[in-house]
């Protein structure tokens, strides 16, 4: 059963991306990087990592920031205590970054901490004048309290690579995403090609349940030292290559804040999948 999302902690005017995929593709490199190439564009944005591991804007911020389960706790849960700079932190190029954190393992909800997330930025009035939000999410399915920015987002955007595994959790994202669709405003705007220079098997499962690449970012090794030197790509010496990845994260913020038309998707059967990638 799903229920209709709370009025008041409804975010408002700023456009809101969810970006999911499998543990461990690139989400959170690929959402700080996107997050960074909207301001590029002029917009204001807000990213809210959504995973208690609170990694997710590292390289904007270059460090791991206290996240708002964490500084709720040292005020005993009263959110009136808190002021907006106790967990609301200045990343590159003026991104403003959240970590909701998550709740102690075997305990708690995840959707509790993005629920109470919003709510504290909204109390705080930080939604106000955002263009953009952008959540980045842990979850390979989707399933229980990490899906609950899916309640808040305008479009749902899924990184995946050219293999089974990522190839499976996509699917099996597409399939959670339309399940909320029928709720929520939330619609399944394509995909993002990480980690993978060539694509045949991603363009073979999207031309079979109707999705659509929206950026491609080859296996670049520039990519994977860019975390380790606590930077985005857009803070680094520039090179051809460099360049170009850059262009594509550019080139998909304009098209995201222009406005993707929605999929309609008709993800697989896990059994299905199986039999279409190959395997026994």
């Amino acid at each position: 059963m799903q229920v209709q999302l709370d009025p008041s902690i409804q975010i408002g005017k700023a456009k809101v991306f969810a970006v999911y995929g499998k543990g461990g593709i690139g989400k959170s490199t690929t959402s700080s990087n996107l997050s960074v190439a909207f301001s590029k564009l002029g917009k204001r944005v807000v990213q809210i990592g959504c995973d208690p591991k609170h990694d997710s804007t590292f390289t904007l911020t270059k460090s791991l920031v206290p996240t708002v389960i964490d500084v709720l706790e040292t005020v005993n849960f009263h959110p009136e205590e808190l002021r907006l700079d106790d967990f609301v932190f200045e990343g590159y190029n003026g991104v403003m970054c959240v970590e909701a954190g998550g709740p102690p393992a075997g305990t708690g909800c995840g959707g509790y901490v993005v629920g109470q997330t919003v709510k504290l930025l909204k109390q705080h009035h930080l939604l106000d004048d955002t263009d953009v939000v952008i959540f980045d999410v842990l979850g390979d399915v989707v399933c229980g309290g990490f899906a609950a920015p899916l309640q808040h987002a305008d479009r749902a955007v899924i990184v995946t690579a050219n293999d089974f595994d990522s190839i499976f959790a996509m699917n099996r994202i597409a399939s959670a995403i339309l399940a909320k669709a029928k709720n929520y405003k939330v619609r399944l705007a394509g995909v993002i090609a990480n980690r993978s220079d060539q694509t045949d098997e991603i363009d073979r499962f999207n031309a079979a349940v109707g999705l659509k690449t929206l950026a491609h970012l080859p296996n670049l090794d520039i990519i994977r030292r860019s975390r380790l030197k606590k930077s985005t790509l857009f803070e680094l010496d520039s090179t051809p290559e460099l360049e170009a990845a850059k262009q594509q994260y550019m080139n998909l913020a304009q098209a995201l804040w222009d406005g993707v038309d929605p999929l309609c998707v008709s993800p697989m059967k896990d059994r299905d999948l199986f039999d279409f990638l190959g395997f026994d």
